[in-house]
């Protein structure tokens, strides 16, 4: 065994398989926490033209999502290591305080670029909040169990990107956007103070110097400037700068010097990475990765251009363009309680998964017949597909992941995967930016060149004749088109990538250098490993099968 699988094996084992009672509190403290997370997250989406016009940023509003986005994949990647070593609870309230600073601020910016920079804060907030509600999970829930519970959180992630943008809407039309973040500030920091209390302590014992000499500094260095200097030209270039300006090709030349370092420090520096590479030798969770990276590319590339679609090209409003979430939402977040409750009781995810990114794929795929007439009914079945796909994908994935990885790489990989997820998702935002600039200015009338800088610039159309309208209206229906197109065969891929993934039910492979067995049901084996039962209840508590 070497000396880096020494590392993470004498990792403090925060596993606490907790009794049903005391489960039950825990988990509805992370539900909570989770839903406040991504209502923030995707709430503000429906609200951007609003705040552009407050603002006075109609050419640059889309950095609100961006900056956030941004800032969520750079630390995505730190969360796993750093709940190793300081405990899931400390990071998980660091978190929680975070955004709800970061949302105060924003309800406070006074410029767009204060307002990008608060977002960024927040980014950094759900980030955390994400992993770690997932990390915890898998530290209170035997592997057996967890797919119910990973099911019931997925729905709560669907719940929250459905009451995000109603909130945010109806702030932005009855009073100011700047209530939203008011509003779920304090609720950021209540679910803070219920975790504080409720959740159990993993704080790992040792003195804090030598944990801070585990934290891989090289990494998180390198990998930040390579990520930072990659997103900011993929996502301003062409709009906000040209593609062949000195600051385009020199950033994107330092991201790709920084990226090769990052992967020297994770090979050969880092005791404990950030990202080992050793997850990528293994081909079920190198294909799991990587369809998380391509799903992030199309999961938030609808999230954030059907609006566009439902406002620029129907010209519904923001309630409208609201409501049509409640579609894949419900369809997501029933789904992926079935899904969950399947994986469960089945021992198997394989076929979850087929199904999952089979029906996305046909509904990414149908999308692309929407026109400037398409029925809202036509519409809505659509986009249900989607939501039965995406339920049966967002967690089922998590699940088959933690059965193809070690215990001791639980956490690290969960933020990885996170991260890739959030990395496609910015590298798909910029990507379709691009594609429906392009789309714009060949299709908009030169007059209306203009509207080419931002996605969320739209002219008032009581001013303008039938015919102008009807032209800019058709330009964005083209360009919406391209990029529903652009998009389908990305999570095609997804589907295919199925083939490298064996169900090997829910039996995790042993530890390096272990070679204990127990005999599991249905007759497989998996590696022995104590569990520690907490509370009165203890002896009533499920029997661990290995998280």
């Amino acid at each position: 065994m070497s000396s880096r699988q020494k590392a993470e094996v004498a990792l403090h084992d925060q596993t606490d398989i907790l009794p049903l009672r005391k489960l039950l509190v825990v988990f509805g403290t992370l539900a909570a926490s989770l839903f406040i997370c991504y209502a923030d997250q995707n709430g503000i989406a429906v609200a951007l033209p609003t705040m552009a016009r407050s603002l006075h940023a109609e050419d640059t509003i889309s950095w609100a999502g961006t900056s956030a986005l941004i800032a969520n994949t750079v630390f995505q990647v730190l969360y796993g290591r750093m709940s190793d070593i300081f405990g899931r609870k400390v990071v998980l309230l660091s978190a929680l305080a975070m955004l709800a600073i970061g949302d105060i601020l924003c309800a406070t910016a006074q410029n767009s670029t204060s307002l990008y920079v608060f977002r960024g804060l927040s980014g950094i907030a759900n980030g955390g909040i994400n992993s770690l509600t997932m990390m915890i999970v898998s530290d209170v829930v035997t592997l057996e169990e967890r797919g119910k519970y990973q099911g019931i959180l997925g729905s709560c992630i669907g719940l929250g990107n459905t009451v995000g943008p109603f909130l945010s809407a109806a702030f932005a039309q009855r009073t100011t956007w700047r209530g939203f973040f008011y509003f779920v500030s304090p609720f950021a920091a209540l679910c803070g103070v219920l975790t504080f209390f409720l959740l159990p302590s993993s704080m790992p014992k040792g003195r804090a110097v030598e944990k801070v000499k585990l934290i891989d500094v090289s990494g998180l260095l390198t990998g930040s400037v390579a990520i930072i200097f990659l997103l900011i030209p993929l996502s301003g270039g062409g709009s906000y700068f040209p593609w062949d300006s000195a600051m385009v090709i020199s950033m994107l030349a330092i991201s790709g010097v920084a990226a090769i370092a990052f992967i020297f420090c994770e090979w050969k520096v880092a005791k404990l990475p950030m990202m080992p590479l050793s997850m990528f030798t293994n081909i079920p969770v190198c294909t799991i990765l990587i369809q998380n990276f391509l799903f992030g590319i199309v999961y938030y590339s609808e999230l954030y251009y059907l609006p566009i679609y439902y406002e620029n090209v129907r010209g519904w409003s923001l309630f409208a363009s609201a409501g049509l979430t409640i579609p894949i939402v419900v369809a997501q977040s029933l789904t992926s309680i079935v899904s969950g409750q399947y994986i469960s009781r089945m021992k198997r995810y394989g076929e979850v998964l087929w199904s999952g990114f089979g029906l996305w794929t046909l509904g990414a795929g149908l999308t692309c017949i929407f026109n400037r007439h398409t029925h809202p009914a036509v519409i809505a079945v659509i986009l249900s597909i989607i939501g039965v796909g995406v339920g049966n994908v967002f967690q089922p994935v998590l699940i088959a992941l933690q059965a193809h990885c070690t215990k001791s790489q639980r956490a690290v990989v969960i933020s990885n995967r996170n991260f890739l997820r959030s990395l496609g998702g910015a590298f798909g935002l910029a990507m379709s930016s691009l594609v429906l600039q392009s789309t714009l200015k060949k299709n908009l009338p030169p007059k209306f060149a203009y509207l080419v800088h931002s996605a969320y610039s739209k002219p008032d159309y009581s001013t303008l004749s039938s015919a102008d309208r009807d032209a800019i209206e058709d330009a964005y229906m083209k360009a919406s088109r391209m990029v529903f197109i652009y998009i389908s065969p990305i999570i095609g891929a997804c589907f295919l990538a199925c083939i490298f993934i064996k169900d090997r039910g829910l039996e995790r492979p042993p530890e390096p250098g272990s070679a204990e067995k127990t005999p599991r049901v249905g007759g497989s084996t998996s590696t022995t490993e104590p569990v520690r039962q907490v509370g009165e209840d203890a002896e009533r508590a499920p029997k661990a099968l290995g998280p």
